[in-house]
Formats: structure tokens, sequence, C-alpha cells
């Protein structure tokens, strides 16, 4: 049987404004978390009112200025769809203001209309580890009842601004990230106790259902999802302690899709909270918000892993504390690789939720090698990415209804875990050296001409 995905799927990629705009207090910027952390989500955090240290994020791969050129590559590689996100601290610097930054909101029109031009679909996210920094300070983050006002006012703008280029929204990036890095994800201290950390998401969570209920009543021709760390866990053994640890494991980062698809919190968070001495403030308003669903779940898919009762096991990762798979091959930043993963996680999510289903990110990162001629044979990211689009296309066969594909980097950013540009997902490598050094110049690396020939043949190229 030959692979045909169908005729309306979304072919893409997937960036983020803090990772790939540099231009970081351009026309008018106000400074955000990332920009505090810019070492990257692992780095200290900085007062840079204070201390100018400068980052490889604050200029990044400057997209904010070369994004004709960008735009223009994703359509020579024939994009349906490029996920991006506004930076909120570039509509309203301090996140306070009652007006927005004009410059700001212009920037996003003309990235938009370039985007239009070329057709391919915005997938916009409203906040991508980041929000203004002078909320956490002013306020405390999203510990403050105060900061749901100021998103709704941001998410309000934006809609009305581009509510004729935009159809397709996401609320907060990975949204349960929160749980494991409070700073990026809420704002919050790192310090921080568990009852402070699910409040602040309490209020992230009313705050997404509000952008939600805005979004259906200004541009009621939109769509807007979710989007969740897809940070699914096997049982390390059959052992029966093992299978329930690991289907706690799972509800950890399934509880954040269960709010916003179903409305209301499940019965084994309140046990969760009950057992943990977690009391938090939940007003008859908030309980009415959260009524108010999403229409598609989004997720991210990098890895899984394993889950037991034996937490000597646990090895530190990316973000999150991984029991490693005994079974599979990782890459060389030690994220294990397992294409299967992602058909049984559409599986899962679809026979939960029973709503359409987008894949916003996925993707190899690894260390790219320039040849003498110029080129970058990038064999390995085009073996991960071919192994994982079968098994989307399986999870397709299997009836889960599949919206689109956005790869994560299309072209090399800098990581948000680190700061890092040494760690390439792009089909497009940019001259950039962690030192800052480089042209900047873009380049198509084999994978590009590989992708191109995916989304040419809607899947047909694939090989199983």
């Amino acid at each position: 049987m030959s692979i045909k995905f169908p005729k309306n799927f979304l072919w893409g990629g997937a960036i983020a404004a803090n990772q790939v705009e540099g231009a970081y207090r351009e026309d008018g910027k106000g400074l955000s978390t990332s920009d505090c952390t810019p070492n990257g989500i692992f780095g200290d955090i900085i007062n840079r009112d204070e201390k100018q240290i400068q980052s490889l994020k604050d200029v990044a791969i400057d997209f904010y200025h070369r994004y004709p050129e960008d735009i223009a590559l994703f359509a020579e590689m024939g994009f349906r769809c490029l996920r991006t996100s506004i930076a909120w601290t570039r509509i309203f610097p301090n996140g306070d203001e009652e007006q927005p930054n004009e410059k700001g909101l212009a920037f996003y029109d003309k990235l938009f209309d370039e985007m239009l031009k070329h057709n391919i679909t915005p997938l916009v996210t409203l906040s991508h580890y980041e929000m203004p920094y002078h909320l956490t300070k002013q306020y405390g983050g999203w510990g403050n009842r105060k900061v749901i006002e100021f998103f709704t006012r941001y998410a309000k703008t934006v809609f009305e601004r581009y509510k004729n280029k935009v159809k397709y929204w996401l609320t907060f990036n990975e949204i349960n990230m929160s749980l494991h890095e409070p700073f990026t994800g809420v704002g919050l201290a790192r310090n921080s106790n568990k009852e402070q950390i699910f409040q602040a998401i309490h209020h992230q969570l009313v705050a997404s259902s509000r952008a939600v209920k805005l979004c259906h009543q200004m541009i009621p021709d939109a769509k807007i999802g979710n989007m969740l760390l897809g940070a699914i866990a096997y049982p390390l053994t059959p052992k029966p302690e093992d299978v329930w640890a690991t289907h706690s494991e799972n509800h950890g980062w399934l509880f954040f899709g269960d709010v916003q698809a179903r409305g209301y919190y499940p019965t084994y968070m309140q046990r969760y909270f009950k057992e943990n001495n977690i009391k938090l403030e939940i007003t008859e308003q908030d309980k009415q918000d959260l009524k108010e669903t999403i229409d598609f779940i989004s997720f991210s898919y990098y890895m899984s892993c394993c889950g037991t009762n034996d937490d000597s096991l646990r090895q530190k990762g990316n973000i999150l504390d991984m029991v490693p798979n005994p079974h599979l091959k990782a890459s060389e930043w030690g994220w294990q690789i397992d294409p299967v993963g992602i058909r049984y996680l559409l599986n899962l999510l679809y026979e939960r939720f029973q709503k359409p289903l987008f894949i916003v990110e996925n993707g190899l990162g690894a260390k790219d090698k320039v040849e003498a001629d110029g080129s970058i044979n990038d064999d390995y990211r085009i073996e991960y990415m071919n192994d994982h689009l079968v098994q989307v296309h399986e999870a397709i066969e299997d009836g889960v209804e599949v919206m689109g594909y956005t790869s994560w980097g299309p072209i090399d950013l800098i990581s948000a875990s680190k700061a890092e540009i040494t760690k390439r997902y792009g089909f497009i490598y940019v001259d950039l050296n962690q030192d800052g050094s480089g042209s900047l110049k873009r380049s198509r690396k084999k994978s590009f001409y590989w992708y191109q020939s995916v989304i040419q043949s809607n899947g047909e190229t694939l090989k199983k």
C-alpha cells in the first residue's frame, strides 16, 4: 500500500519568536522572561535592566530582518503552513499597558502578509516560553490573578488585528512544562512550591479558556487549540507497580489536555491535590471560563520514556527526568528515538479526546558538518523524520484525524534549553557559531530537498 496523506494536510515547519527573531529591544520591544535567561531555560535568571549580558538569542538568526528570505525558502520547500509565535513583549512591552505598541503589531502584519503571499497558512502561538519580565517582577508572574486580565487584553488585541490573516491559533506552548521549569512556564521562582505552581497553572488555564472564547467570538471561522509536550511513558516492566506508576506519570501531562478539552479538572487531580495538601483558589467564574474548550489538540513529540516506581532509575533529560527505554537508540543529545511512539501517542490522544490532532513539533537536533563544497549531508535527519512520518501515516490509517505536521526548527535556530546553535534541527543551515560569529547566510541541506519531495508528493516518497 502506497503512502498518501489527506489532500488538505498542512505540511510545514515550526519556529518561536524568541529563538529566531533577535532584535530583542528593537521597535519598542520590552524584556521577556526569555531575554532574562540568556543561556537558555536552565541558565541563570538575570535582571537585564542592571546587567547587560549579551546572549545568542539577542540577535538569534535575525529573522526579524530576514524573514522575507526565510519565508521564500519555506515556500520553495512547498510549505502549506508555518507555525510561529507572537512575542507578547512586542505588543505590550511591559504586559500591563492599556495600549499596544503599534510597531510590534506592524511587524507581524508584514510577517503574515509575507506568508500569505506564498500561500503559507499561519499557525500562531500566543505565548511560546516567554512572557513580559515586568509581569514577573511587579506582579509575581502567573501566580497573580491580574495576569489573566493582561493576557486576555493581549489576546483580544492580536485577534482583532489579525482576524483576517490568521485562522489557526494556539494558546500556550507546551503548557505542561511549567511543572518542570516554573520561571519559563509561569514566571515563578524556581524554588516555588507545588501549591504556588499549580495556582499559577490554574490562572494560565483560565486565561487560555478566555482566549479560546474570545477567538470563537471574534474570529468565528478560526480554530484555536492548546499545545502539550507529548511526554508519553511506557511501563519499564510488566510489574503492576510499574504499570500504575506509568499511568500516574502520563496523567501528569494529560491533565492539561483534560482541562482544556473537557472543560473541568479531572477526578484524579482532585485526589492528587488532596494527598499533596494543595489548596487552589478556584472561583465560580473560573469554573465557567474553563467550560470554553479548544477545537483541536496540538503537541510536540521528540521521544518517549519509561515509567517505574523506582525513582533511582531516573536520568535528567532536556526538561524532564526520564527513565530510558533499554530497547531504543538515542541521539547525540541523549534523546531516545522512538518513531512508533508517535503513532501510539496519536491514537492515545484521539481515543481520549475525539478531537482533531496537530503535530506542531517533531525533529532531530544534531551537529551538522559543512563539507568542503558547502553541502550538508544530514541523512540522519532524513531517516529520523521519514520513520516518524511513516508512523504518522499509520495513525491516519488507524482512523486518527491529523490536521498537519510542522517539523521543529525548519531553519537552524537557537535552542530553548541552553541557547545553543550547535544543536541544529533545520533543513536550512544558518552560518552562525556559538560565539556569535558567522555571516548568518542561509544554505540548503540535503534534507531540504528530501522534505520538498515529501510535501510535493503528499507523502508518497516516504520509505516504509
